[in-house]
């Protein structure tokens, strides 16, 4: 019996680190703004779940000028935007392809930091004198895609 990194196990691992590392250059660099598409309002409506939410977000005012992952991804650093951006991403495409979606699509807890950290950043300067331990839309409902009018097509 050999070791854990024996020289068949290693090669091994060697090779998938450098199919990983591959796989996440193409996907950075390969198709032509595959990366600046993924993160558009029609590529996250592309999943037909999400329609509603696409919908409620095109008649959301003056937010509809944003995409979707400058309210739900951190925007504090590249590293963080894009380690959070993989994650959730493939949470989606699981839940997707293994028909798990919720009836109801609510925001995860850390999906609910996330966007209030976007409100606060984005509104800095209205927010600096206000208490913001609270959720911004508990008091701003026609900001979330079920309070700008959303209807269900089913």
């Amino acid at each position: 019996m050999g070791t854990f990194f024996s020289g068949k196990r290693l090669k091994v691992l060697a090779i998938a680190a450098v199919c990983a590392g591959l796989f996440g250059l193409f996907l950075m660099l390969g198709p032509p703004k595959l990366l600046a598409k993924s993160e558009t309002p029609d590529f996250c409506a592309s999943c037909h779940v999400m329609e509603v939410q696409h919908t409620a977000f095109m008649h959301s005012g003056a937010h509809r000028r944003l995409k979707c992952v400058d309210c739900h991804l951190p925007n504090d650093g590249v590293a963080s935007h894009y380690i959070w951006k993989s994650i959730d991403g493939m949470k989606d495409v699981l839940v997707f392809n293994f028909g798990k979606i919720p009836e109801n699509i609510k925001l995860s807890e850390h999906g609910a930091k996330m966007v209030k950290a976007n409100c606060i950043r984005c509104h800095e300067t209205l927010v600096s004198q206000m208490d913001t331990s609270r959720d911004c839309w508990k008091c701003h409902r026609r900001i979330t895609h079920t309070g700008t009018g959303a209807m269900s097509t089913n």
